[in-house]
């Protein structure tokens, strides 16, 4: 007989009762949930930081380049309304590409957090504005156009802004 074995020849483990067994294996799927759980609550928002802030840079960084971004007429064409046409052209794009490359740095680093959000602010108000001033060449009557999808994935970018404000910004600590 061997050394695992019972004298009736089963392993121990077969004279549990199935619901014991059930139950074992539920207690260590709630306690790998709660590790899960437990990691995400640590990582989560701080790679949703440095994600949205590689965004920002990568596209921050493009508008640099003279004609490398296809939202470059768009662009030049929103700050020209925003500032009543005394900032166009090239400076646009300089701006913009200053704008969101530093929001995605600061964004990056951690440290700066808050104030890569606060340039975010900013940089959301030049990105929305062209729902309300280039509304026709966003939507068509056949559905919203590639430049209008474009804008509109930028609701996922604020609400990733806001997910990361909800750890960043300091306030009065709230009563529980």
């Amino acid at each position: 007989m061997s050394t695992l074995s019972t004298p009736t020849g089963l392993h121990p483990v077969a004279h549990r009762p199935v619901s014991a067994r059930v139950s074992s294996i539920l207690g260590h799927a709630a306690d790998a949930e709660a590790a899960l759980k437990a990691f995400l609550e640590r990582w989560s928002i701080p790679a949703l930081r440095v994600a949205l802030g590689a965004v920002f840079v990568a596209f921050g960084v493009l508008k640099f380049v003279p004609g490398a971004s296809p939202l470059e007429p768009l662009v030049q064409a929103t700050w020209g309304v925003l500032t009543f046409g005394i900032v166009g052209g090239q400076l646009a794009m300089v701006l913009t590409a200053v704008i969101e490359t530093v929001a995605g740095l600061a964004l990056i680093s951690g440290v700066f957090a808050r104030f890569g959000l606060v340039m975010l602010a900013v940089a959301f108000v030049g990105i929305l504005s062209p729902i309300v001033f280039f509304t026709g060449d966003l939507v068509t009557t056949a559905g919203p156009t590639l430049l209008g999808q474009y804008v509109a994935k930028n609701v996922v970018l604020i609400a990733a802004a806001l997910v990361i404000a909800s750890r960043a910004l300091h306030g009065p600590k709230s009563a529980r």
